[in-house]
């Protein structure tokens, strides 16, 4: 399913960080801080893409650091009552068309070993298996897998 004509995809601006903040708490066990998420908005290699409801409230977003001809996925997260509507997969093919049209030429993420649906929505998006990082996740601890993908 993709989302419907309701959501809207945009760049990140001020006005989203609340909402991805309170997002950030739903969703990881390791949030990343108000202030870190800020600090974002000035980041000349970071580039986002948002996605909210009619009314402006963030369901979902993708982040990455582009350096050069290469990128990470930085975090990818979906209000768990949008999830499996196929906003997390819209998410990351918006990045890799931003990405690809800047000169990207491969991309990076991690992904908790046990978060078969974040694995299944990259691998319908093209990325692979490329690696593990042993205890990379905190709380609980786990292993990450580590995902590429060639986008040139």
């Amino acid at each position: 399913m993709t989302p419907n004509d309701e959501l809207i995809f945009s760049p990140l601006c001020p006005t989203h960080i609340d909402d991805m903040e309170a997002i950030e708490v739903e969703c990881f066990s390791v949030p990343w801080s108000r202030e870190a998420l800020e600090d974002e908005l000035d980041n000349p290699y970071a580039r986002y893409v948002v996605c909210t409801d009619t009314e402006g409230n963030v369901v979902g977003y993708i982040g990455s650091r582009i350096v050069l001809d290469s990128a990470d996925i930085t975090n990818v997260a979906v209000r768990p009552r949008y999830r499996r509507r196929g906003i997390g997969f819209e998410l990351v093919t918006r990045m890799l068309e931003q990405m690809k049209a800047l000169g990207v030429a491969s991309v990076l993420l991690e992904v908790r070993e046990s978060n078969l649906p974040a694995q299944n929505c990259y691998a319908r998006a093209g990325f692979a298996v490329v690696g593990r990082r042993k205890n990379y996740y905190e709380l609980p601890k786990e292993d990450a897998l580590l995902m590429g993908r060639e986008l040139l």
